[in-house]
């Protein structure tokens, strides 16, 4: 925190004199939202939730980032050590299956304080590390032994796009590296007799427009690297919000034939454990309101139960079919193989 040194981007400022590196993050963490959170994979959401707790800033400037108000503009409220303990602690008693750090790169030293401080006052539920993999390696030491499920969201495989979209030059060598030490963590998932997943890794790909290309190399990349049992997830829910209007060629939705290549190429090269998504789930409309919801004394929000399981992810075994508006592939099964 002297010489910050967190992140791929070592900018090596000094946070707790105030200094602000690229990221913009100070030396205490801040959130913007935690509250049990319903649209993630189901082996995470469950049926009461997970416990998400979404940090400010970011080390990426995505041009099409749906979370720009917090991690772009910064927006949050800055919560103690013993504070954000509380927190996962007050999630846990409100029935989340997990406890889920989105964004938390820029606070892995505090988070680890916290998480384990939570540990000693009885925090039993799996903790979930939501990351945009530009991670470093040592630093992610750091957490070994406190996450207990790792989920990086492998975005790119060339420097172009994502120095282009993300700001990120070596985004690929950094991220690569980074989920092989995530996977030597914690290995292939493990799931209860509910299909909840208890620990390991699931690495998603967010399918970007004109870019079926990159998610086939990045899918090459898995199969070839990671063992045979990882298990993947493709999102097809990118709504080009924030900047993307700037970029025309990402400026628009991505089509059922760009998303359909993708999950065709995992098939054919035999990854056969994940989840994937219907077009449904590109919707504005599942962005959570970022209102200090579970901060600083402000209440829970309220999920409306009709929502819930809005943003379909089935997980699949072998074979394809057709696609059928909200229901799942033909042949295909329900979460940790579960007919």
């Amino acid at each position: 925190m002297v010489e910050c040194h967190i992140c791929p981007r070592k900018c090596k400022v000094n946070r707790l004199a105030g200094e602000k590196g690229f990221c913009g993050a100070g030396a205490l963490p801040k959130v913007a939202r935690a509250a049990l959170h319903h649209w993630e994979e189901p082996c995470i959401s469950g049926t009461r939730g997970s416990g998400t707790v979404f940090f400010s800033h970011c080390n990426l400037r995505c041009v099409f980032c749906q979370n720009f108000k917090i991690s772009h503009g910064g927006f949050g409220a800055e919560v103690g050590i013993e504070d954000l303990a509380s927190i996962f602690l007050r999630l846990q008693e409100e029935g989340a299956h997990n406890i889920n750090l989105v964004s938390a790169t820029q606070y892995i030293p505090q988070v680890a304080a916290s998480l384990a401080l939570a540990r000693e006052e009885g925090l039993s539920i799996p903790v979930v590390y939501n990351t945009n993999a530009y991670e470093d390696v040592e630093t992610l030491s750091i957490l070994n032994g406190l996450v207990d499920v790792y989920l990086p969201d492998l975005k790119y495989f060339h420097d172009a796009p994502a120095a282009r979209y993300s700001g990120a030059v070596g985004y690929f060598a950094h991220a690569s590296r980074a989920i092989l030490e995530m996977s030597r963590q914690v290995g292939p998932p493990v799931f209860d007799a509910d299909g909840m997943i208890r620990r390991g890794l699931i690495i998603r790909h967010l399918v970007l427009p004109g870019m079926s290309g990159e998610g086939k190399l990045v899918l090459d990349w898995i199969r070839a690297t990671l063992p045979e049992d990882v298990y993947i997830s493709l999102m097809w829910q990118y709504v080009p919000m924030h900047r993307a209007a700037d970029y025309p060629e990402i400026s628009r939705r991505v089509t059922q034939a760009e998303y359909d290549e993708v999950v065709d190429h995992a098939i054919a090269i035999g990854l056969d454990n994940g989840y994937i998504q219907e077009d449904t789930a590109a919707d504005e409309s599942f962005v959570p309101p970022f209102d200090l919801t579970g901060v600083a004394g402000h209440p829970d929000g309220v999920v409306d139960p009709s929502r819930r399981e809005t943003r379909v992810m089935h997980t699949r075994s072998n074979g394809r079919a057709q696609w059928e508006s909200e229901m799942p592939f033909a042949g295909w099964q329900d979460q940790a193989g579960r007919p």
